[in-house]
C-alpha cells in the first residue's frame, strides 16, 4: 500500500476501536508513505451487526466527504466485504495472504464471504504458491505473488546497535521475530534452550489467541514483546541464527512467511521448520536449512559454522530479483487489465481492505495517471 500510495490516494481502514463514547466516528493520519489510516471508533458493547453497520456507514461517509469515485477495493480479508460491497468500485480485488479459515477463532462465517468475495473479485492475489494451488480452482484469476522484501530496510540491520532490552543478553543469540500465536511450536523451542542453555533464545512479537501460560520459561529464553516494523532490523542485527519455528499444522499449511526474506535481508543464517512455501524454494536452492524437531539444534549449530549452504552470492542473487516494487508494479498492471465481463462482476460493488490477525483494512482510489 506505501508503494500505491507513490501513484494514489490510499485510503486504508482498520478494525474498530471499541470506546465509551455516544457516536460512531472515524479517525485519520497520514503516514510518511502517505497512507491514509482510518480507524473506526465505536461504541462499547454493541451487537456485530450494529458494529458493522456502523463501519459501514463510516465508510460511506469518507467516500463522500473524500470525493472518492470509482475506487479500488481491495480485501485483505473477507470479513470486510459486506462494509463495501454496495460501493460502485472500479476494481475489486481479493488479496488472500493467509488461509484465514485455519486460524484459531475464525469467525463462523468467513467461508460464506469469502464465497461472496470470490464471486466479486476481479483479480485474486495469492501469499504464496500453496495458497495458490488452494485458491485457483475458485476463481478464473488468480496469480501468486510471496513476499517480498524491502532489502535497504532489514539491511540496516548489518549496522544497528542494539536495543536496550537486548543488550545485556549474551551470544550466541537464536532470534525470532512475529507473531506469537497457535502456529509457533512452543515445544521445538523448549527443546532448544533445554539442549543449548548456553545459547539464547531472543522471542520478539505479540503474543495473540493463546495463553502466555504455554510459553515455556527458562534463563536462556527471552520474551521480549511486540515491536515495531521501524525496530525489527535492530533487534535482528544482534542474532547469530534467525529461526522459523512453526508448528506443522492446518494454520501454517498455507503460509507464506514474510520474514523469510528480511531474515536474509538482514544476512542471517535461516533455520525452518518444513513449511512447505519455506522448502520450497528457500530450501531447495540451498538458502534455508530445514529441520524438524530431531535436527532442529544441530541444523541451528551447522548454520552458525557455515551461514549459508549455498553461498552468501545465492542469496544476494535471490534478494536481487525481489522487491516490492516490483510486486506493485506486477499487482497494478493486472488490476488494470482484468476487468472481468462476468455479469455478477459488472454489478455495483466496493472494495476495502481487512488484515485480521494484525487489525487492517485498505481501500485504494485509482489515481488518474492510473
Amino acid at each position: 500500500m506505501a508503494r500505491a500510495a507513490k501513484g494514489a490516494r490510499v485510503f486504508f481502514i482498520e478494525e474498530p476501536i471499541f470506546e465509551e463514547i455516544a457516536a460512531a466516528r472515524l479517525a485519520s493520519s497520514t503516514s510518511p508513505e502517505g497512507v491514509i489510516v482510518c480507524t473506526p471508533h465505536l461504541p462499547a458493547g454493541l451487537e456485530p451487526e450494529r458494529q458493522e453497520a456502523l463501519v459501514r456507514g463510516l465508510v460511506d461517509e469518507l467516500i463522500r466527504e473524500r470525493g472518492i469515485t470509482k475506487p479500488w477495493c481491495w480485501f485483505y480479508s473477507p470479513m470486510m466485504f459486506p462494509l463495501a460491497e454496495h460501493v460502485d468500485a472500479g476494481r475489486v480485488i481479493y488479496d488472500c495472504m493467509d488461509e484465514l479459515s485455519a486460524f484459531a477463532g475464525a469467525p463462523a462465517g468467513l467461508r460464506e464471504r469469502e464465497a461472496q468475495l470470490l464471486r466479486r473479485a476481479d483479480v485474486v492475489f495469492t501469499g504464496g504458491h500453496s495458497l495458490f494451488e488452494s485458491k485457483r480452482g475458485l476463481h478464473p484469476n488468480v496469480h501468486a505473488f510471496p513476499s517480498s522484501v524491502d532489502v535497504d530496510h532489514f539491511g540496516q540491520s548489518k549496522a544497528s546497535r542494539d536495543p536496550a532490552d537486548q543488550e545485556a543478553i549474551p551470544h550466541p543469540r537464536v532470534g525470532f521475530f512475529g507473531v506469537i500465536d497457535e502456529r509457533l511450536d512452543v515445544a521445538l523451542i523448549r527443546a532448544v534452550a533445554e539442549a543449548r542453555p548456553a545459547w539464547q533464545l531472543v522471542m520478539v512479537g505479540p503474543v495473540v489467541k493463546i495463553d502466555p501460560g504455554v510459553l515455556p520459561q527458562a534463563p536462556n529464553i527471552h520474551w521480549l514483546g511486540g515491536k515495531t516494523y521501524a525496530e525489527l532490523p535492530s533487534y535482528l542485527g544482534g542474532w547469530d541464527v534467525a529461526i522459523l519455528p512453526f508448528a506443522l499444522n492446518e494454520a501454517t499449511r498455507f503460509i507464506s512467511p514474510t520474514k523469510t526474506l528480511e531474515y536474509l535481508a538482514a544476512g542471517k543464517p535461516v533455520v525452518s521448520t518444513a513449511i512447505r512455501d519455506v522448502v520450497h524454494p528457500y530450501g531447495d536452492d540451498g538458502l534455508v536449512r530445514i529441520a524438524d524437531q530431531a535436527t532442529f539444534t544441530d541444523a541451528i549449530a551447522s548454520s552458525m559454522e557455515l551461514p549459508f549452504p549455498a553461498g552468501e552470492a545465492a542469496v544476494a542473487a535471490m534478494l536481487a530479483g525481489t522487491s516490492w516494487d516490483r510486486t506493485w508494479t506486477a499487482m497494478k498492471s493486472l488490476v488494470l487489465s482484468s476487468r472481468s465481463p462476468r455479469p455478477s462482476l459488472e454489478a455495483s460493488h466496493a472494495r476495502t481492505t481487512s488484515r485480521t490477525a494484525e487489525g487492517a483494512t485498505a481501500r485504494l482510489e485509482r489515481s488518474s495517471e492510473t
